[in-house]
């Protein structure tokens, strides 16, 4: 694994490195969606180059993209200092608008156009080669080593916003160098990761150092281990759970996001809010369960998934037994599938021979056992149903009388204090 994945992680460093760093002023300006808007300025370009007969990876879709993205970068920098007339998150969200609705119209035009918009959104970087990462780490040591040099400026005009207005004409030139930096990042980026990671790269963590940082400088630090424990989490999860490699890093990052919202939620709630929080679903749940029983209930799904009694309690012995010969009918149909999809993978990879006509067969044979599979599941699903009817009155109505008698009383408590 570790070899297998070692240049996929190398890179998700790379872009960590540049992009935490970007993703800090970013914030600061309050443009969080200019990554994406100069990435879908850069794809309309990589479009154009499509549409002149350029690959998507050859150097002259690279230098259409990046022509582009740098002309979105001036507008942003010339749009700044009409601010209070026009928002540039308006300029911003305008632009990627325009931009992505011209680019799926000329990809309309081109030879699998689809295929190339999943492309841009997702990227390839499972396939990313060692020189393509050493290449971008030149590249965005370079761009490092210029913003380190102008640090001052580049920093006084992105986190000190009363300045910026104070210097409108020193402004304008460092928000080019900002702004025309930025897209030669997302242009390089946005080849090898694509849209989605990029921007997950740029937003991700450095909002989540903010929570805990003050200053820029830790801030910068901890987003950077945020950065490459996130990638490293994502790419873990790729390869045990065969998941497409980029979607499952930004998958990563939402997870990590929402795991650090409820843990803040949690730490600022009072005693007294999290007991109505709870009564209010212990009512909902059981309302929900009594006035429309047949509906899917995930909590109730994951409740019988922790105490499998709970699948059959409410089942006849008749009933019983159709669940189990369904279960055992669903067992060998995907222990069945599982070789046979196997012996698929073998003949598409070139590891065993077979003939045409029998690899149709196999493909239908799969497509069929597949329905079959299909079929148990439905009647799965109707004895669930069926139990369903009967937990209306042993499990809805308890929980809907003691969530109300919770609140009830709560809310009394309130008055009186």
């Amino acid at each position: 694994m570790l070899e297998l994945l070692l240049w996929q992680f190398t890179a998700g460093l790379v872009l960590t490195g540049i992009h935490a760093w970007f993703g800090l002023h970013v914030l600061a300006r309050g443009v969080v969606f200019v990554d994406l808007s100069l990435a879908q300025v850069a794809a309309l370009g990589l479009t154009v180059a499509i549409l002149a007969g350029h690959t998507v990876h050859s150097d002259a879709g690279y230098w259409y993209a990046l022509a582009f993205a740098v002309g979105g970068a001036v507008l942003f920098a010339l749009a700044r200092p009409y601010e209070k007339s026009m928002q540039q998150e308006a300029v911003i969200g305008i632009v990627y608008a325009v931009s992505a609705s011209l680019g799926v119209l000329a990809l309309d035009r081109a030879p699998q156009g689809a295929e190339h918009i999943k492309q841009l959104l997702i990227g390839s970087i499972l396939t990313v080669t060692p020189g393509e990462v050493g290449q971008l780490a030149l590249l965005y040591a370079a761009i490092g080593a210029v913003h380190l040099v102008f640090r001052r400026p580049l920093m006084q005009v992105s986190f000190d916003p009363l300045l910026a207005g104070a210097l409108r004409r020193r402004v304008f030139l460092w928000d080019v160098l900002f702004y025309g930096s930025f897209a030669l990042v997302v242009t390089s980026s946005v080849r090898i990761a694509g849209v989605l990671l990029v921007f997950s790269y740029l937003i991700v963590p450095a909002a989540l150092a903010g929570l805990f940082a003050a200053r820029v400088r830790s801030q910068l630090l901890l987003a950077w281990a945020l950065g490459a424990a996130l990638t490293a989490a994502g790419l873990y999860a790729s390869w045990t759970l065969d998941l497409p490699t980029g979607p499952a890093i930004v998958a990563a990052f939402g997870a990590a996001t929402a795991l650090l919202a409820v843990g803040f939620s949690i730490k600022t709630i009072s005693i007294r809010r999290a007991a109505i929080a709870v009564s209010t679903v212990m009512l909902s749940a059981g309302l929900v369960l009594v006035a429309l029983p047949r509906m899917d209930m995930p909590w109730l799904d994951a409740l019988e998934d922790l105490a499998p009694a709970l699948q059959t309690v409410f089942l006849d012995p008749g009933e019983r037994a159709t669940r189990r010969e369904a279960l055992e009918a669903i067992a060998l149909a995907r222990a069945e599938l599982a070789r046979l999809r196997a012996l698929e993978q073998d003949v598409r990879w070139g590891a065993k021979v077979l003939e045409a006509e029998k690899l149709e067969r196999l493909r239908q044979y799969l497509a069929g056992r597949g329905e079959i599979s299909a079929g148990d599941q439905l009647v799965l699903r109707h004895l669930r149903q069926k139990a369903r009817e009967r937990q209306r009155y042993v499990l809805g109505l308890p929980l809907l009388l003691a969530g109300c008698a919770a609140l009830y009383f709560l809310c009394r408590k309130e008055r009186k204090t």
